[in-house]
């Protein structure tokens, strides 16, 4: 009676398993991260009973959970692909926005500021037309400004994002390590029986770690997994963790960098390539990408409209008649912040310049090696990138600097002139020749003279008045002189062939030097000789023509206007610049839109993708209810039957009693 006895027992014991886990799964049907778990029903051992062995009913061998690695693993990888393009999305929209909305992007502005030079073309004595045309450049250098704010902000946030990311991984890296210790607690204590639900909230705890930062799990004999990030920093070994943070960068104090603490206290910062994936990846691949590219894009456009406006200005004479000088404030060239012993950098070619950043490093006896951020190329010569370096000579070998030539052009874009006489419209010399001498200059020629002069007007700058003088050609001297009290100077002093011999000065360029040190240029033809004589100065009449150099001249506005449609920009070493002020804006637009396009495109595959993982992995793992009901009625009756069992055990028990009796 005992077999019986037992072996009901042991069927209502099993039944009773299978009817809790299958509750137990019911109930957790919408458990996010839950896997389905079945009980393992074996036979017990059975037993000889001389002719045979018998059964002895059954027992529970195991609760295993549905669980597949490598389908956890594409869940785990999609997600972080998934949350690294939407967080990019997210960022790179705002960009998208501020730069091709039409009321508050570049081109209005520009084409605002481009539309009232020509309007002082048509009429430069205007003073309301002069000051509509410094009310359209203080609209351009606010533009300026305001989109560099918006710049700024998007990088503040950004940061605060990164650092707030960071903080939920140490969050979710404290858990893992926690139900690590509860495992191997669980699993030894269960003589190696898993954990299921404890090893199903480590794996969800594992998938919100992935939408933050690509993460692997290792798994080790006692239960517990360690977890890897980037190129295999450890995060998590066990039941201890490498606490991640955020540092200043070094190199811009502006901005964190993502580090990981040491044991012994120190931070050693990981490259942001290798935090791939998740939404920290997504934000430090988009400001790698995009925010610092459209920053250094805006800046090299800032400073290209600075430099060629403040150029033609600067050579140009107000309605006074005075130099005009530089229209815009610029930025100066930057280093590393806090730096101790810079290099002294310069601009020296402004179309040469593009918006690279530059390591600088020192080397012994004053030398130094320079290498561009994006690409690694060893710069040999400054010169071809528009630069010009000193290194100091107290400079230490090993000492490094980042070089941003353009950092902050547009930040601190400013305009200089309020007053709208001050505007240069005019130009102060004419260069073409007219009746054998130049307008702007009058000219005594003996009857035998053939002396024809021509300026080099591109050349000629001027930060003050320039006093009247006269050049003149010494026939005993065989020279071009100038009276020394003026405290001009010519160069080359050099003889000029009055026999129309072939002279190897003859076409060549003299420079003439002002007392305040502006020079410039010009050349001699034909024969010259003895008493002739070019007087220089602001307006003269020639053939009854008079050339205006003061109120009434536009032909600085106009070469101002010509900047509009002039390649300025972009040289690529050849002399030849590649693109306008408007060209370069309109690059920078197509970049970021075509950008915004091509992550917008990778979030719905990657999302599509994540779906299918998902639905692969719940094909697995996940509860089917319908199935679990007909469980539920088929264990039911198991356990019934089993009770039967039991019933009839008992009578037979009691039919042997009533013997006795």
């Amino acid at each position: 009676m005992s077999g019986i006895f037992g072996i009901g027992l042991s069927g209502l014991n099993v039944a009773q398993s299978h009817l809790n886990t299958v509750s137990h799964n019911i109930t957790n049907a919408g458990t996010a991260g839950y896997s389905r778990q079945t009980v393992v029903q074996v036979a017990n051992d059975a037993e000889y009973g001389g002719t045979g062995y018998f059964g002895r009913g059954a027992q529970v061998a195991d609760v295993t959970r549905a669980y597949n690695q490598f389908l956890e693993q594409q869940v785990q990888s999609s997600t972080s692909r998934q949350a690294q393009y939407a967080t990019y999305n997210a960022q790179i929209s705002q960009i998208n926005n501020l730069l091709a909305d039409p009321e508050v992007g570049l081109s209005p502005v520009m084409n605002g500021f481009f539309a009232a030079v020509q309007d002082v073309v048509a009429n430069p004595t205007s003073v309301p037309g002069r000051q509509a045309l410094l009310s359209a450049a203080e609209s351009a250098t606010a533009r300026f400004r305001s989109m560099d704010s918006r710049l700024q902000e998007i990088s503040a946030s950004t940061d605060g994002e990164i650092a707030y990311n960071v903080g939920r991984i140490n969050t979710l890296a404290t858990q893992i390590a926690e139900l690590n210790s509860r495992i191997s607690l669980a699993e030894a204590a269960g003589g190696g029986a898993q954990a299921n639900d404890l090893q199903d909230q480590r794996n969800q705890v594992m998938v919100e770690l992935n939408t933050i930062i690509s993460a692997r799990g290792v798994r080790a004999d006692d239960g517990s997994i360690s977890v890897f990030i980037g190129t295999g920093q450890a995060l998590v070994l066990g039941s201890s963790i490498a606490r991640v943070t955020t540092v200043v960068d070094p190199d811009n104090p502006a901005r964190l960098r993502v580090g990981i603490e040491t044991p012994g206290g120190n931070t050693v910062l990981v490259p942001e390539q290798t935090l791939t994936n998740g939404a920290l990846g997504g934000l430090l691949d988009f400001r790698r990408e995009a925010l610092d590219t459209t920053q250094r894009q805006l800046d090299l456009i800032a400073r290209n409209f600075i430099e060629a406006v403040n150029e033609l200005h600067r050579n140009g004479v107000d309605l006074d008649g005075l130099p005009g000088g530089d229209l815009f404030g610029a930025s100066m060239v930057r280093g590393v912040d806090g730096a101790t012993n810079p290099p002294d950098v310069a601009i020296a070619n402004d179309g040469l310049l593009t918006y690279d950043s530059y390591r600088l490093t020192y080397g012994p006896g004053g030398t130094f090696s320079l290498t561009r951020e994006g690409d690694g190329e060893v710069i040999a010569d400054p010169a071809t990138i528009g630069l010009s370096i000193n290194v100091p000579a107290d400079a230490q070998a090993g000492e490094e600097y980042l070089i941003r030539p353009l950092a902050g052009s547009a930040r601190d874009i400013s305009l200089l002139v309020s007053d709208p006489a001050r505007f240069a419209a005019g130009q102060p010399l004419q260069v073409e020749v007219v009746n054998t001498a130049t307008p702007g200059v009058t000219s005594t020629l003996d009857g035998a003279s053939t002396a024809t002069l021509t300026l080099a007007e591109s050349d000629f700058e001027s930060n003050g008045a320039m006093a009247p003088f006269a050049l003149r050609f010494d026939g005993t001297l065989n020279q071009l002189v100038i009276d020394p009290a003026t405290g001009y100077s010519i160069a080359p002093d050099a003889d000029y062939d009055t026999a129309g011999q072939v002279d190897p000065l003859v076409g060549k360029t003299f420079t003439v030097t002002t007392p305040t040190g502006e020079s410039f240029d010009f050349t001699l033809a034909g024969d010259a000789v003895d008493g002739d004589e070019f007087a220089f100065d602001f307006a003269i009449t020639v053939s009854e023509t008079t050339v205006a150099t003061g109120p009434g001249d536009n032909r600085n506005a106009v070469a101002l206007g010509a900047l509009q449609n002039e390649k300025i920009m972009l040289d690529s070493g050849s002399g030849n610049p590649t693109a306008t002020l408007q060209s370069a804006y309109s690059q920078l637009v197509s970049f970021v839109g075509n950008k915004t396009r091509e992550v917008q495109t990778a979030e719905k595959a990657q999302a599509s993708l994540l779906q299918q993982a998902r639905d692969a992995r719940e094909s697995f793992s996940g509860v089917n209810l319908d199935e679990e009901a007909a469980n539920l009625v088929r264990y039911q009756q198991a356990y019934q039957a089993a009770g039967r069992v039991l019933t009839v055990a008992q009578r037979l028990f009691d039919e042997v009693l009533s013997f006795g009796r």
